[in-house]
């Protein structure tokens, strides 16, 4: 593993054939998220017509890199009834969608006989892995890297599994 984790886009930007990302929590507290939350609290939407208010500059970063023929995909394993954090952000993620990342959703019981990794983690092209660290109450604690083709394949398998079971984001309904 290593500490020295280059950054994300230049990570996709690496990408040749997929990317790939497992989201096991149910609160996250990222920097830089916490003002988009509180309006979200008071009830302000992202309106789907209004493509350039979206998040910038990841949406970009998904489109050129889905243009390039990537395969992005996201999974997310929830508990239900959904946390208020998955409540937020199950409400932009048609944006995740419309730059052209494919996204489903798991409720945590239907991954009880699933055999999952210990963190949320990307896995690039199938061989790199970037491990995301999370404290306890969501704020970020780092990334790793790993190209361990052993945890590679857990994390292969893992998401395949998740993503096997899982719903497609236009017909996920919250609970």
């Amino acid at each position: 593993m290593s500490s020295s984790v280059p950054p994300f886009a230049e990570l996709l930007a690496g990408c040749e054939r997929s990317a790939v990302h497992l989201e096991m929590r149910d609160v996250y507290a990222v920097t830089g998220e916490a003002e988009r939350l509180a309006a979200w609290r008071d009830g302000h939407r992202l309106d789907p017509a209004d493509r350039a208010s979206w998040w910038r500059p990841w949406l970009s970063l998904v489109e050129e890199t889905v243009a390039r023929g990537v395969e992005v995909r996201r999974a997310r394993v929830v508990s239900e009834p959904v946390s208020e954090y998955i409540r937020y952000e199950h409400s932009f993620t048609f944006t995740n969608v419309a730059a052209g990342e494919q996204v489903r959703w798991l409720p945590r019981r239907r991954a009880s006989d699933l055999a999952l990794p210990g963190n949320d983690f990307w896995l690039l092209d199938g061989r790199l892995i970037r491990w995301n660290h999370f404290t306890g109450d969501g704020g970020s604690a780092g990334q790793e890297l790993s190209d361990d083709p052993a945890s590679a394949k857990l994390c292969a398998e893992a998401f395949e599994a998740v993503w096997g079971r899982a719903t497609p984001h236009d017909r996920y309904e919250i609970r």
